[in-house]
């Protein structure tokens, strides 16, 4: 099944019309690569612009271009074109993440680790819940007459993972690192919580729930968390054992360079052989790697790999919001919702305020519990960096998307109008939390955290 394709492609085909088609597919790679390229040159001609980055910028462009070819189309398509939530776990994810884990500051990070851990573990599996029970309980006000609990559990996974990569741009590394190494930690611990959760709850029996099912189901979560991370960390041992030993540098740099991109790629496409969290395998491979296999290559490959995989995480990140925008007009999925668009309304507007109420719930409770561990006033958290924490985690993106994808669609369609009104609803959602949110977020929170100096800690 191909990944990437042409819009309302068909299956059977005669050589005339394959010729065309394939002639269509390159013109519309044409125009997403061109798309690609105007969303680098409006960011960077906006690069003073405090209210817009390149993600907003790439999802403002999406959303236009899908306006021209929705006129263009004549209202029968808003997207270049077609792919799965494959090709966003397995090609696009990846560069993210492990960029992401590469450029991370170490020490800060694994001093906050157990916070990190407990607001990215815990606090998802809280904030699942809440998600969870908060439709349950509002079942009657989403129009819908029964929703089994593989679903109820299932939307809880997927409007409890952050979008890591548009969070990130609302904090900065150098002026707060303690709350950008527990944000951007816990937001990657989530993603990979919420993968697993959701991936396990396909096959858990509900019907049969009792103690020693539970029992099992706490413990293989806990065994994909705690194998993906070794998995991770001896991938990333292994490039710097191979590349230390064969020392690739007195030949050719090329090689090194090579050698540390397919390894890295390698551990995540491992983690998925084995059925693990590919998302922390891939993190704690860039970690090792940055603090091993880096040290261990030429001056110039050092360069070359920290510039490469930025780049990689730079364009994979534009394409998701660029395609995500575009994919907000997809005109079959809303055609299943015009007939009754309070509904779509008051479900988006109910998920958002349980989006809020679910980061709330574990939020303040789990700093209490972090701030009783910590010995020094400096390390504990305030109301102030608490809030902080609350709201920037509080952005839906690509994650949620896929997952909502794989649930409620097959192969980017669906026939059914309470999955169409989920599908739309999450597209509100991160629309509005991305958009709304870290425009408010780069204006109102730079104040806040750069008039805290015990945000200001020297760094690794």
């Amino acid at each position: 099944m191909a990944i990437v394709g042409v819009e309302n492609s068909n299956t059977w085909m005669g050589a005339g019309e394959l010729l065309s088609s394939e002639h269509a597919s390159v013109v519309s790679i044409n125009l997403f690569v061109v798309l690609l390229c105007t969303c680098i040159i409006i960011g960077h001609l906006l690069e003073e612009n405090r209210w817009l980055n390149e993600s907003i910028t790439a999802l403002l462009i999406g959303i236009c271009t899908g306006v021209v070819i929705l006129l263009l189309s004549r209202g029968k398509s808003s997207r270049i074109l077609v792919f799965s939530e494959e090709l966003f776990f397995i090609y696009l994810l990846p560069p993210i993440i492990f960029n992401a884990g590469f450029q991370v500051k170490k020490k800060r990070f694994f001093r906050n680790f157990s916070t990190i851990t407990l607001f990215g573990a815990i606090g998802t599996l809280i904030s699942t819940g809440v998600i969870s029970a908060g439709i349950y309980v509002l079942n009657l006000q989403l129009n819908v007459k029964y929703i089994s609990h593989h679903k109820l559990v299932a939307i809880g996974a997927i409007f409890s993972a952050t979008d890591s990569v548009c969070t990130l741009q609302v904090l900065n590394q150098d002026e707060t690192p303690l709350l950008y190494s527990l944000v951007f930690g816990e937001g990657v611990v989530n993603d990979a919580t919420s993968v697993v959760l959701f991936n396990a709850i396909q096959s858990l029996d509900f019907s049969h729930i009792s103690s020693i099912a539970s029992l099992e189901f706490a413990g293989s979560f806990l065994y994909l968390l705690i194998s993906s991370t070794i998995l991770g960390v001896l991938v990333g041992l292994l490039s710097a054992y191979t590349i230390k030993t064969l020392y690739f540098g007195r030949h050719s740099t090329d090689r090194e360079v090579a050698i540390m991109i397919l390894m890295a790629y390698l551990s995540y496409m491992l983690a998925e052989l084995f059925s693990l969290s590919a998302i922390l395998t891939v993190f704690f491979c860039g970690i090792v790697m940055s603090h091993y296999t880096w040290h261990n290559v030429t001056q110039s490959s050092r360069v070359t790999t920290k510039h490469a995989f930025a780049t990689l995480s730079f364009v994979a990140e534009i394409f998701i919001f660029l395609y995500v925008g575009m994919d907000a007009l997809d005109i079959e999925k809303w055609k299943f919702v015009s007939h009754s668009p309070g509904t779509s309304i008051s479900t988006s507007s109910i998920l958002l305020g349980l989006v809020m109420v679910g980061r709330a719930a574990f939020v303040f409770p789990l700093s209490f519990l972090s701030n009783l561990t910590k010995n020094f006033s400096s390390d504990k958290l305030t109301i102030k960096q608490q809030v902080t924490i609350w709201w920037a985690g509080l952005m839906r993106g690509a994650v949620s998307m896929a997952l909502a994808y794989n649930h409620f669609t097959r192969s980017g369609y669906t026939q059914l109008r309470p999955n169409a009104i989920m599908i739309t609803s999450t597209i509100t959602v991160v629309l509005f939390s991305t958009v709304v949110r870290a425009i408010h977020s780069k204006r109102g929170f730079r104040v806040i955290m750069t008039r805290t100096t015990a945000f200001r800690e020297p760094s690794d």
